[in-house]
C-alpha cells in the first residue's frame, strides 16, 4: 500500500476530492481543497475549486479572498483588483486583503496607496506582516540613505521643474473618417458640437458651452481617434494630455503643470482638450483624502468647474480602461456628467479598418467582409496587428522568391487566425464590475454588449 501511495501519479489531496465527491455542497471541505490547492503551486486548480464554492455562498469572506489570491498567483491582476476592491470597502474586511491590495497597487505603480493599504492590514491584525514586501515599499527606511522611502523615490533634484508646453494639433479628419459608433457619435454632437454651432439658442436655455464626456472601453478600440475627429467636426484645436505626463512625484508640480495644460486650452478655443487614462487622476480611493493626491484631484475638479478661469469653448473629453476606479466626483453634473461605452468596432468598422490599413501595399481582391467576420471581438489595435502579421509574412516570401506578391485574403484570415482578440481580458473584469458594481446602472452597456 505505501508504494501505492508514493507512486509519481498519485494525487496528496485525492482524499478531500473523494470527500467532496460524498459532500459536493459541502463549503468548508471545498475551502480546505482549494487553499490546500494553493500552498501546491497549483493556481488554476485552486480558482476553480474557489469559483465553485463561491457559487454554493456567494458572501463567503475567506473565499473571495482566496480567489483573488488565486487570480494574483496567476498574473490575473485586473480579475484579483476588481475582487479585492469590493473586499477592502466592505464590511469588517480581512487583514490579508489589504495586504494583497498593496501588492496589487505596487504592481501599478501606485506606491504610497499600497504603502497605505499595507499600514491598514498591520493595524487591524500585526500577523499579517510581509517583511520582504515590507522592504521593497521602504518602510521604516532610512530617508538619508534608502533609495524608497515610505513608497516614495528620494528627491535628488535642485531646482524647480518646468513642464515643456504640449502641442495643441489641428486635425484634419472628421466623424467621416471614423468608422461605426453612431451612437457615440450623436451623443457628443449633443453635448459638444450644437452647443458650440448654436451658442444663442444654448445660451437662452441656460445652458453653457463647455463640460466633458468620458469614453471607456477597452484599450485599443478608437477613443482617441474619435476625441481628435470632434476636434476636427469643430474646426477646432486639439489637446491631448497622458496623465502621466501631468502626475509628479513631488508636491506642487503636478498642480502646476494641471493648471498650464488648461491655460493653453483656454487660449486656443475652441479647443478639445483630451485627458487619457482619466482614471490615474481620479483613482477612487478613499484613503486618497489625505494625500498629495487628493489635491491634485481638487485642482482638476477645480480647473474643471471654471472656477478662476472660464471654460468657455473648452471642450473635455476623457478616456479611461478602467472607469470604476474614477472618483464620484469626477461624474457630478457639469463634470463628466456624460459616460459612453466604446466597444470594439463592429463588423462594419472592422471591414473599414482592415481595409484602411491595406491601403498601398501590394494585394490581390481582399474579401474585407469576410475577414471583418472572423474578427469578431478584435479591436482596432488586433485589426492593425493582423495586417502587420499578414505583412511580415509575406515579406518572407518575397524574400525567398526574390519578387513580392499580393497580400491576398487567406493571407489575412490565416494571420487572424493565429491572434486572439485582447479585448478578452478586459471584458472579463468589465462583467465583474457591471454585474456587481453597476450603481445607477452606469455599465449597462456593458451587459446589453455581453448579452446578459
Amino acid at each position: 500500500m505505501s508504494g501505492h501511495s508514493s507512486a509519481p501519479d498519485s494525487d496528496p489531496l485525492q482524499s478531500l476530492r473523494d470527500a467532496l465527491r460524498v459532500s459536493p455542497q459541502n463549503v468548508p471541505l471545498r475551502l480546505h481543497l482549494a487553499d490546500a490547492l494553493m500552498s501546491a503551486g497549483r493556481y488554476a486548480e485552486a480558482e476553480k475549486e474557489y469559483r465553485e464554492a463561491i457559487a454554493m455562498a456567494p458572501e463567503h469572506l475567506q473565499l473571495q479572498l482566496g480567489l483573488a489570491r488565486a487570480f494574483f498567483s496567476q498574473g490575473k491582476n485586473n480579475h484579483a483588483l476588481a475582487l479585492v476592491e469590493t473586499l477592502v470597502n466592505g464590511r469588517s474586511p480581512p487583514a490579508r486583503a489589504f495586504v494583497l491590495h498593496a501588492k496589487l497597487l505596487q504592481a501599478i505603480g501606485e506606491v504610497e496607496q499600497a504603502v497605505r493599504q499595507y499600514r491598514r492590514a498591520l493595524e487591524i491584525d500585526p500577523g499579517s506582516a510581509d517583511p520582504e514586501f515590507a522592504a521593497r515599499l521602504g518602510i521604516n527606511a532610512n530617508a538619508e540613505t534608502d533609495e524608497v522611502v515610505e513608497g516614495r523615490l528620494r528627491a535628488s533634484w535642485q531646482g524647480d521643474q518646468e513642464m515643456a508646453s504640449a502641442e495643441v494639433e489641428r486635425p484634419t479628419i472628421t466623424f467621416l473618417d471614423v468608422g461605426g459608433m453612431d451612437e457615440l457619435k450623436e451623443e457628443i454632437r449633443l453635448k459638444i458640437i450644437h452647443p458650440l454651432n448654436h451658442p444663442d439658442l444654448y445660451k437662452a436655455y441656460g445652458k453653457s458651452i463647455g463640460g466633458g464626456i468620458l469614453m471607456y472601453g477597452p484599450p485599443g478600440c478608437g477613443k482617441t481617434h474619435l476625441a481628435r475627429a470632434t476636434a476636427g467636426e469643430i474646426k477646432g484645436g486639439f489637446l491631448a494630455v497622458g496623465i502621466n505626463e501631468v502626475l509628479d512625484m513631488w508636491i506642487g508640480n503636478s498642480e502646476r503643470n494641471l493648471h498650464e495644460v488648461f491655460e493653453q486650452a483656454r487660449r486656443n478655443t475652441p479647443c478639445v482638450l483630451f485627458f487619457d487614462e482619466v482614471d490615474a487622476l481620479g483613482a477612487s480611493r478613499a484613503d486618497m483624502r489625505q494625500s498629495a493626491g487628493r489635491h491634485l484631484i481638487n485642482q482638476f475638479l477645480s480647473e474643471f468647474d471654471g472656477v478662476k478661469a472660464s471654460n468657455e469653448g473648452v471642450l473635455i473629453l476623457g478616456a479611461t480602461n478602467a472607469p470604476w476606479h474614477l472618483d464620484a466626483a469626477f461624474r457630478r453634473p457639469g463634470r463628466f456628467d456624460r459616460i459612453l461605452f466604446v466597444p470594439p468596432p463592429d463588423t462594419g468598422a472592422r471591414a473599414a479598418i482592415l481595409r484602411l490599413h491595406s491601403q498601398g501595399k501590394p494585394s490581390a481582391e481582399i474579401d474585407f467582409d469576410h475577414l471583418a467576420k472572423r474578427t469578431e471581438g478584435f479591436s482596432g489595435a488586433d485589426l492593425k496587428a493582423v495586417v502587420d502579421l499578414a505583412v511580415e509574412h509575406k515579406l518572407r516570401e518575397a524574400m525567398k522568391a526574390g519578387v513580392p506578391s499580393p497580400l491576398s485574403t487567406k493571407n489575412l484570415a490565416s494571420a487572424a487566425a493565429t491572434l486572439k482578440p485582447t479585448t478578452r481580458e478586459w471584458f472579463a473584469t468589465a462583467r465583474n464590475y457591471a454585474l456587481y458594481s453597476n450603481q445607477g446602472g452606469v455599465y449597462d452597456d456593458i451587459l446589453k454588449y455581453l448579452r446578459m
